[in-house]
């Protein structure tokens, strides 16, 4: 399975360390999401990362930097829902549903479809099952949303070849008081031999 990390929408101090240190340990699929941020300190940290991972990063703002950065690509979203006049390059958006991720799909290397394992939304368990058995799931669809361990063979089951994962990861570093990042380090490992089985 493909597992992609998802970072916080704040920057803090060890981030730059931290995403580092998880493509030291395979990481191949980085968004970077920092919603109402300037350019400038999105910059500031790409320009912290070394070089050789800058091209496994997706960004979901301020698409002129991925030309800069020399960066995978760019994510559309609901905030920068356009491509950029003459991109060429990955692209990759977040869907709500089942019905558009299907249909944007086509023109994306892969759509995150978001929602997955929670109540309110139209992807809880039973619903998802459903999809499964017509076949929806293939290497475009990446699952989003309350990713974690325990999912993993849920998902595997259901036939989804990827996923993000956010909260299971950052819960375990405190960007406000923690220093030291070694459990989240640990957990990472974790999720990686579970996604690679």
């Amino acid at each position: 399975m493909k597992l992609i990390v998802m970072t916080t929408p704040h920057f803090f101090v060890e981030e730059h360390q931290i995403l580092t240190a998880l493509f030291d340990e395979g990481l191949e699929t980085l968004h970077v999401r920092k919603p109402s941020t300037e350019a400038v300190f999105t910059e500031r940290l790409l320009r912290l990362i070394p070089e050789i991972y800058r091209r496994n990063i997706v960004i979901h703002d301020h698409f002129h930097l991925k030309k800069e950065f020399s960066l995978r690509g760019i994510h559309l979203n609901q905030r920068n829902p356009d491509l950029p006049k003459h991109y060429r390059g990955h692209i990759s958006c977040t869907c709500y549903n089942a019905e558009d991720a299907q249909m944007r799909k086509k023109q994306m290397d892969y759509v995150l479809l978001s929602g997955f394992y929670q109540d309110n939304t139209p992807l809880h368990e039973p619903a998802l099952e459903e999809l499964a058995k017509q076949g929806f799931f293939d290497k475009k669809i990446i699952a989003q949303g309350n990713i974690g361990l325990e999912q993993i063979p849920k998902l595997r089951d259901l036939g989804v070849t990827g996923a993000v994962v956010f909260s299971d990861l950052w819960n375990r570093f405190n960007i406000y008081a923690d220093q030291d990042y070694q459990e989240l380090i640990s957990h990472f490992r974790k999720l990686r031999k579970a996604f690679d089985h």
